[in-house]
């Protein structure tokens, strides 16, 4: 059983570093930041208390699949042209015009050598009587802002 575990373990390190099973990434509901010192640097500058330049992720594309089980796939496009190791954009979401949200997608590393970059979440139930959502990014340290993006769902 000890094996089976150690094993299992090894195997969502692997796919958590790769970034690319939606499942995994979305698995936790917050990022942990273990970094907390602001003085990440962040283009020539640094992010000091005293330069609190606030720097968000833009969302420059989204398509929105209704699938056969009523539940919509997401693919969401990204793009924060300071992602970096130490700073990057971390999340997106889907919010009703009542701001509730529907679905969110973890990103647990940077993307900064693919600018912009597109991540996906299947699985993501919206009512019906709900027409337009909307798409937010967010930063590690700036939290939810930038550019969104309204998206009309067509069922």
């Amino acid at each position: 059983m000890n094996r089976l575990r150690t094993t299992f373990f090894v195997l969502l390190l692997v796919l958590t570093a790769c970034g690319t099973d939606p499942e995994v990434e979305q698995a936790g509901s917050t990022v942990s930041t273990e970094d907390s010192d602001e003085s990440t640097g962040v283009g020539s500058e640094e992010n000091t208390a005293e330069n609190s330049e606030e720097l968000f992720p833009d969302v420059v594309g989204v398509e929105a699949v209704h699938d056969g089980d009523g539940s919509w796939t997401f693919h969401v496009t990204l793009s924060s042209p300071y992602d970096s190791p130490e700073r990057y954009a971390d999340a997106w979401r889907v919010v009703g015009p009542d701001g509730a949200v529907f679905g969110e997608r973890i990103l647990l590393h940077d993307h900064a050598a693919e600018q912009p970059f597109t991540r996906s979440r299947s699985g993501i139930e919206i009512p019906a009587d709900v027409t337009t959502v909307t798409v937010e990014g967010r930063d590690q340290v700036s939290g939810w802002g930038g550019a969104t993006m309204e998206v009309a769902l067509e069922r």
